[in-house]
């Protein structure tokens, strides 16, 4: 019985989408400075996480790090989204019921089979790494420039983050 409850408070914390909070077994993000001014941030999702999640919270990371890093405006230098796919087969279970019926010395019976599971659920969990460079105002650059605040508000409001404290 132990067995079966851990195994249901598994499914339950895992049945929501990937919120934003730094990586852990769930997902998350996380971030890597190259240089002064550059980061690779990424977000990881698990297998309830659309891509336009995982995308946007790259995104608002991204943001996030421009400004605590005391930065402006930053652009993508780099992006990459992936999908890693598995599957998971649930365990198959048999049950059978039994009549009998006795007249004399001969038995009469009927037996009946019910299986349950061995159902295959494709998972899709996605990420997205961006490599970021960070700006002190906006740079006349031929690159999409994103204003770092103006990306906490609206993504932290839509997710309902709150900018500079990493976490929901």
């Amino acid at each position: 019985m132990r067995t079966i409850t851990a195994i249901y408070f598994v499914f339950l914390l895992a049945g929501c989408a990937t919120t934003y909070q730094p990586k852990s077994f769930s997902g998350g993000f996380n971030e890597t400075q190259l240089d002064t001014n550059v980061f690779r941030v990424s977000f990881h999702g698990n297998g309830y996480t659309r891509a336009e999640r995982a995308e946007e919270l790259a995104l608002l990371r991204s943001a996030e790090l421009t400004l605590k890093n005391g930065f402006t405006h930053f652009a993508i230098i780099d992006g990459r989204s992936r999908e890693q796919l598995g599957s998971y087969t649930t365990p198959t279970q048999s049950y059978t019921t039994a009549t009998t019926t006795a007249y004399g010395n001969t038995a009469y019976g009927t037996a009946r089979t019910t299986s349950y599971g061995g159902q295959t659920f494709l998972i899709s969990k996605p990420s997205t790494t961006n490599t970021i460079m960070c700006f002190n105002g906006k740079p006349d650059i031929q690159a999409l420039v994103y204003n770092a605040q103006f990306v906490c508000n609206s993504l932290g409001k839509k997710y309902e983050v709150v900018c500079g404290t990493g976490t929901k």
